[in-house]
């Protein structure tokens, strides 16, 4: 592991990223899952690395999937001295989900899932996460004519956000050459010692 006083780049020292990928995928498929009541092999990621066959259209389900995550303006950092000292990084982060209700009641699905993230027990297993719910986007009706047969679609984005928190091995600093100059005196030049 590096740390700030072998110099170049540093990776983060303590390996707890955030929920991304398949496990983001399942926190999201649980929660719609709990909050509509569907079954949860019908709530499926959009974007999946095997293709699987949709249900029939006399089916209701669900597809969701991750669309954008957009970081904070600039990242909260914080160093603490104990021991040989580290930093913490803190940034917030939106994150929009679209889910796509199908079936022949995929509105009243949709519209089960918005209300029920108002419910504040439907929204702890995204506060263990460090996340919260932040709103819900219109309903949109967005069915279609696939293989000669009517489907009902209606998606929506649900807006959650998230705080990242990462450990960087950047050590305290306990001496340093410093050098000042002011137009009146000549350069002067020592060592300070931070921590004596």
């Amino acid at each position: 592991m590096n740390n700030s006083s072998t110099g170049g780049y540093l990776a983060p020292a303590v390996d707890a990223p955030p929920a991304e990928d398949g496990v983001l995928d399942d926190l999201l498929r649980d929660l719609i899952a709990g909050v509509t009541a569907l079954p949860t092999d019908l709530v499926r990621p959009h974007w999946q690395s095997a293709i699987v066959s949709q249900p029939e259209p006399s089916i209701d389900w669900c597809a969701f999937g991750v669309y954008e995550q957009q970081s904070d303006a600039s990242p909260a950092i914080q160093h603490d001295g104990i021991g040989d000292g580290y930093d913490i990084y803190i940034r917030h982060q939106t994150i929009d989900v679209m889910c796509t209700f199908y079936g022949p009641r995929a509105k009243g699905y949709a519209q089960r899932f918005a209300d029920g993230l108002a419910i504040p027990q439907n929204i702890e297993p995204l506060q263990r996460q460090d996340m919260a719910f932040v709103g819900v986007g219109a309903v949109r009706a967005v069915s279609g004519l696939v293989n000669q047969q009517w489907v009902q679609r209606y998606d929506m984005t649900v807006t959650l956000r998230r705080k990242i928190t990462r450990t960087y091995a950047v050590l305290n600093l306990k001496s340093a050459t410093v050098a000042t100059t002011t137009d009146a005196s000549t350069l002067v030049a020592g060592i300070s010692n931070i921590h004596s």
